[in-house]
């Protein structure tokens, strides 16, 4: 392993689909003592989004590029899409007939940055960390005055 190695746990959520949603992330440093803690909330989106947006909004954190990245998410939709490659048939095709393609987009733009490994985990399987991020997006999705999530808002007018 690298000095830089970094696990990454994402989790997504909406009440409602579509309804009020927001993600979660825990960081941590491998080797390292050092954990962060990421969430946003939305006023009205979807779960897939939510799930996808955290693993792009992590990847953004990372200052160094090439670092060694292993993401942890319950989202069969976006571990199976990166590791069975069918988002890069996706972007083939322009994304046509595929929802989401913005945030797919905006991923394999932070993605090629990395060298990402995907781990698919059981959601609420009592996993500290899948469960942490499970809080962090709840939360994050019951907070006042949220935001729009444009990227739904202008894919469902």
């Amino acid at each position: 392993m690298t000095k830089h190695d970094v696990h990454i746990y994402t989790d997504g959520s909406s009440r409602g689909n579509p309804g009020p949603g927001g993600y979660g992330i825990v960081m941590e440093w491998v080797g390292k003592p050092y954990k962060k803690e990421f969430s946003e909330g939305f006023k009205k989106t979807t779960n897939n989004r939510m799930e996808l947006l955290a693993v792009i909004e992590a990847l953004k954190k990372l200052k160094k590029s090439n670092t060694l990245v292993k993401v942890f998410s319950d989202s069969k939709y976006v571990v199976d899409a990166v590791e069975k490659g069918w988002v890069f048939g996706w972007e083939k095709k322009n994304f046509k007939d595929k929802k989401n393609p913005d945030l797919w987009i905006e991923f394999l733009k932070q993605y090629r940055k990395q060298k990402v490994n995907f781990q698919w985990i059981k959601g609420h399987n009592n996993h500290p960390q899948n469960e942490r991020c499970d809080f962090l997006a709840v939360e994050a999705s019951k907070k006042p005055n949220l935001p729009i999530d444009k990227g739904f808002e202008n894919s469902s007018t």
